[in-house]
């Protein structure tokens, strides 16, 4: 039986962080706002795909060859900057607050589980007003692999101190709940970047049209015996 966890690691990029201020940035070095998701999904999959052949892509090189690459090799590192320094700067999801707000009244422990870079997610969780909510950063970097490698979601759970099936991963990704079910863990799925589950991908153990459902309903799952 699926019972409630004792801690959740929320996913960052997209989940927790809005991209979306990114468009402006673009804007600003002639290129298209429409490239900002195309330019996530590239580093995204270079990443991937570098953690595949067993390399390792470190969040800022990797994002900025996929500007680069995505430009069409029309950008300076200097337009390059301009659009990165905005990382630490994005906006937080309306929904970040009350949902870890949810989760703390219910004494769950609250981390992060990212790809980004560990000063940036930092930075990040300091301006959106959260950082005194979350106990563990656990990054891809210091992991050494990318999600969903089923490394990256065991490492978090041993930063908790709980057992994998006792920790539940919280994302707007299907494939990086698939990768925390396949790796032992929970899953709590948020509907609002994909609208619904993909059916290739095991399903999760919650979701809902927002985080604070999701954290709601993990919350209101059985405590274990």
């Amino acid at each position: 039986m699926t019972t409630r966890p004792l801690a959740v690691a929320f996913d960052v990029l997209e989940t927790l962080l809005d991209l979306q201020p990114l468009r402006d940035r673009f804007k600003d070095i002639g290129l298209s706002p429409e490239l900002v998701q195309p330019w996530f999904l590239r580093f995204q999959r270079d990443c991937m795909a570098l953690a595949l052949s067993g390399d390792f892509g470190e969040f800022y090189p990797a994002a900025r060859q996929a500007l680069r690459t995505e430009s069409g090799q029309r950008v300076t590192e200097e337009q390059i900057d301009h659009v990165l320094d905005a990382c630490a700067t994005l906006p937080p999801y309306p929904d970040v607050a009350p949902a870890m707000r949810t989760l703390a009244a219910a004494e769950v422990q609250i981390g992060c589980l990212t790809v980004g870079h560990p000063n940036t997610t930092a930075q990040f969780l300091q301006q959106a007003g959260v950082f005194y909510h979350v106990e563990r950063v656990v990054t891809a970097q210091e992991v050494g692999t990318w999600k969903p490698a089923p490394a990256v979601y065991h490492a978090t759970a041993e930063a908790f101190g709980i057992p994998r099936e006792r920790l539940a991963l919280v994302a707007v990704h299907a494939w990086d709940c698939h990768g925390a079910k396949r790796a032992g863990c929970l899953a709590g799925w948020c509907a609002r970047l994909e609208g619904a589950y993909g059916d290739i991908f095991t399903p999760p153990d919650v979701s809902g049209g927002s985080l604070t459902e999701v954290a709601e309903r993990l919350v209101a799952l059985p405590a274990a015996q």
